[in-house]
């Protein structure tokens, strides 16, 4: 994980690759599992959101990882923006149980 934003009861990992794969979305995933999971064995009831951002960002993966529950982040010029998730995206929230 290369960033870690929190804002009172959530916090959000993210993953920045160069350009990102299928393979890099899939370990983010297992990553956050893992550390909701040392969170929780700590006391930290805080629920977590993902994103991965990237240099090159393909369009499948950009959709494959939105489908996963990802916010997709990607340069824009000399910034990085948020794409334009799809009305039906939902973001997955690692909750403390």
């Amino acid at each position: 994980m290369d960033i870690f934003l929190e804002n009172g009861d959530y916090a959000m990992l993210v993953e920045v690759k160069t350009s990102l794969t299928t393979g890099d979305v899939d370990k983010h995933l297992d990553r956050i599992a893992k550390i909701r999971e040392y969170l929780e064995n700590h006391g930290d009831k805080r629920i977590l959101v993902g994103a991965v951002a990237g240099g090159i960002v393909p369009e499948k993966v950009r959709i494959y990882a939105e489908a996963k529950g990802l916010y997709v982040l990607v340069q824009s010029g000399e910034s990085v923006t948020v794409t334009e998730t799809p009305q039906t995206f939902k973001a997955m929230e690692w909750e403390a149980p």
